[in-house]
């Protein structure tokens, strides 16, 4: 063998050696360390952007809990380099509900996830619209649901901006034509009713008659003196209203084109309406004139008081949050959860952010023998395993959803053992390529 040559074999051979080396001591370690995720083959394997964008992938993975019990972890990670926009987008309309597969085929999404809590029939203090939100929801820029104030929310700032999770408040003002100013209640709700509490003004529990301005998670607050606006996300009609309401009919420039009561009719296209009870259904009578606008300010701030609608925002409100700069730290009194809600294991949607801005939208399964839930400890635990540093929990149990490129993702189930099926919610959390 020429000199040269036989120096080429020798070099292949130690490089081979290494290379068998390094992979025996890899499949060692992991073989060693019952505590590892196992995964599951990921439909984002393989070339980059072959089926999913660039800076996106799924994973799929099994841990085990302390008790022994086991859940099914399925996960979407969306790194700031993506080139996509991740926000929230409803159903056909603010008042009805729709699967995460659909909202997901129909926005072209390459991922989803359910989102918010949401008004249902099955709640004992339905206001009669599955698929109004509950707090905070803002798409684009665009507030389509007031907060719960105090409650914890996703901000996805928009291009350029880093997704962050904090609790936030929201205020509307209406200005008159004359110049009179009166704070809005609310938008796209039941006028009177505000599910979940939280609201501004002078809300009263519905079981206590007492003062209450604080969230309260599927309770229920009651104003008789109230404003809400109407425009045309929440569907093409305006709840009818009871006698002594009264609702101010505008155009595109806010200006008034009809006063009807009681309320409830044709929301305009490219219009929009305010409905006014007790108090409310006085303030508009005086001073709503027929051609002239009414100005209409919103604001949404994060916990330091900074503004956060900013054009091309998002903003999505669940709560509790789980994670805290590293640390476990569930706000559940504070986001108006009892004790019990926090320590069962149901199935959860969570969203986590990692310190590099990665984005970690998770589900976990539930209800079945292959798959416990978690508790929102539980949950928290995982998420920091997985890189989170903060994290938010979303609407769970039967909304829990994930679809990645058109396909359920996970095993959502409405009960223990029930037929794996996806329920109709009220938003979803999509990943849209650019």
């Amino acid at each position: 063998m020429r000199p040269h040559r036989e120096r080429l074999v020798r070099w292949c051979a130690a490089v081979l050696a290494m290379a068998a080396t390094a992979t025996g001591c890899t499949g060692h370690g992991a073989a060693g360390r019952e505590d590892l995720p196992r995964s599951s083959p990921s439909p984002s394997a393989g070339a980059c952007g072959q089926t999913l964008p660039c800076g996106v992938a799924t994973e799929r993975i099994t841990r085990r809990l302390a008790d022994g019990a086991q859940v099914s972890i399925s996960m979407v990670t969306v790194r700031p380099s993506a080139r996509v926009t991740v926000k929230p987008v409803v159903g056909d309309h603010l008042a009805t509900t729709e699967t995460v597969g659909r909202m997901a085929r129909r926005e072209r999404a390459v991922a989803a996830v359910n989102g918010s809590f949401f008004d249902t029939a099955e709640s004992p203090v339905f206001s009669g619209y599955p698929g109004d939100p509950l707090g905070i929801l803002v798409v684009d820029g665009r507030l389509l649901s007031e907060a719960a104030n105090g409650r914890t929310a996703l901000i996805l700032p928009g291009p350029g901006g880093r997704p962050r999770i904090d609790e936030v408040r929201s205020g509307m003002w209406l200005t008159a034509p004359d110049g009179a100013v009166r704070e809005l209640d609310g938008v796209d709700r039941v006028p009177g009713r505000i599910v979940g509490c939280g609201g501004t003004g002078g809300d009263r529990s519905a079981g206590t008659g007492l003062p209450e301005q604080r969230p309260r998670h599927n309770q229920l607050c009651l104003d008789e003196s109230e404003i809400v606006a109407f425009t045309p996300d929440w569907g093409a009609y305006s709840p009818p209203g009871a006698p002594g309401s009264a609702e101010a009919v505008l155009d595109e420039d806010g200006r008034m084109t009809d006063l009807r009561s009681p309320a409830g009719g044709e929301i305009p296209r490219t219009g929009s309406t305010l409905t006014g009870v007790g108090e409310g259904a006085d303030w508009l009578r005086r001073y709503a004139r027929q051609g002239l606008p009414f100005v209409r300010r919103t604001g949404v701030t994060d916990g330091s008081g900074r503004n956060v609608l900013t054009p091309g925002a998002s903003v999505l409100g669940a709560g509790p949050a789980l994670l805290r700069g590293g640390e476990t730290w569930i706000n559940a009194a504070a986001n108006g959860f009892t004790s019990d809600t926090s320590t069962e294991r149901q199935p959860r949607t969570v969203a986590g952010i990692r310190p590099d801005g990665t984005l970690l939208l998770a589900v976990f399964d539930g209800r079945s023998p292959a798959s416990a839930g978690v508790t929102l400890r539980e949950a928290a635990a995982l998420l920091r395993d997985l890189g989170a540093t903060d994290a938010i929990n979303l609407d769970g149990g039967g909304s829990t959803t994930m679809v990645v490129n058109g396909r359920l993702r996970n095993r959502p189930r409405d009960a223990e053992g029930a037929p794996v099926r996806e329920r109709a919610v009220a938003d979803a959390l999509v990943v849209l390529p650019h």
